[in-house]
């Protein structure tokens, strides 16, 4: 599905993503961790084309798409969520998801003036379609609300559901969990595994939270200071000596190892 070859986004002196190199395939879910400034974000915003990459190549299907603009990538399938949501706080939830869908005919104002019929069927096929997508996310009590009064985690679920508009090929979700409640995050997870199984969505996902990445996504991939350091199982993953330093420091990976010889 995706595959990143030798990644480079430096600013200035200061190299974000190092030389990265992975590859996420197609129907899997793929964790990212790694300690705050390890690069995660930063490679998901070059691979989700918001930034161009110093060096590299990400490639898509056997198709090289870097550099490609987010609509293009948008137009092939490849979706990212923000650590923050980005919804319209003045439409409401309904509203948010039928607007998604690209090269609407009601954006036209020819046929907003004379082909009003064809835009009133398509605006419905949108509305149905959008209250399909609320029931699969159970949050169709939330559709007439306006989207900036549901919580964090409500609109975490807003923004997965908009990748649901377009039938995604793949996600690439950014903290999705960061200010959930555990409840809302569990009907999260459960949505990116239904997702997964029954409509063969593919995810890359970054998350801190390892209880959510350890339920969710095998393979899980580590990086550091822009790197690739690890790649396996979470159980895999949690016990290589590289990963323990990366978010321990030396010292004090050395000084745990040392009180569980002990006890």
């Amino acid at each position: 599905m995706i595959v990143v070859e030798n990644l480079h986004r430096h600013f200035g002196g200061f190299r974000a993503v190092d030389g990265a190199s992975l590859k996420i395939e197609t129907g899997s879910i793929t964790g990212l961790i790694g300690p705050n400034g390890a690069g995660k974000t930063t490679l998901f915003n070059v691979v989700a084309g918001r930034l161009p990459p110093t060096s590299g190549r990400v490639v898509m299907d056997g198709e090289d798409i870097t550099g490609m603009a987010p609509h293009e990538l948008f137009a092939k399938g490849l979706l990212r969520t923000f650590q923050i949501a980005h919804e319209f706080g003045s439409m409401t939830v309904r509203e948010n998801l039928m607007m998604v869908p690209a090269a609407q005919s009601g954006e036209s104002l020819w046929n907003a003036c004379f082909r009003r019929g064809a835009v009133a069927a398509e605006e419905k096929r949108l509305r149905d379609k959008a209250d399909e997508v609320l029931e699969f996310l159970t949050i169709s009590h939330l559709a007439d609300q306006r989207a900036s009064n549901i919580s964090g985690g409500q609109k975490k679920l807003l923004e997965l559901g908009r990748t649901m508009m377009v039938d995604a090929k793949i996600v690439f979700l950014d903290e999705v969990g960061a200010g959930v409640n555990r409840t809302l995050l569990n009907t999260i997870g459960d949505a990116i595994v239904r997702l997964n199984k029954e409509r063969g969505y593919t995810f890359c996902v970054i998350e801190h939270d390892m209880d959510f990445i350890a339920r969710l996504c095998n393979p899980v991939i580590c990086m550091a200071e822009g790197k690739v350091l690890a790649q396996g199982t979470v159980e895999e993953v949690k016990n290589d000596e590289r990963v323990i330093e990366a978010y321990l420091g030396t010292g004090l990976k050395n000084k745990v190892k040392e009180e569980a010889a002990h006890g």
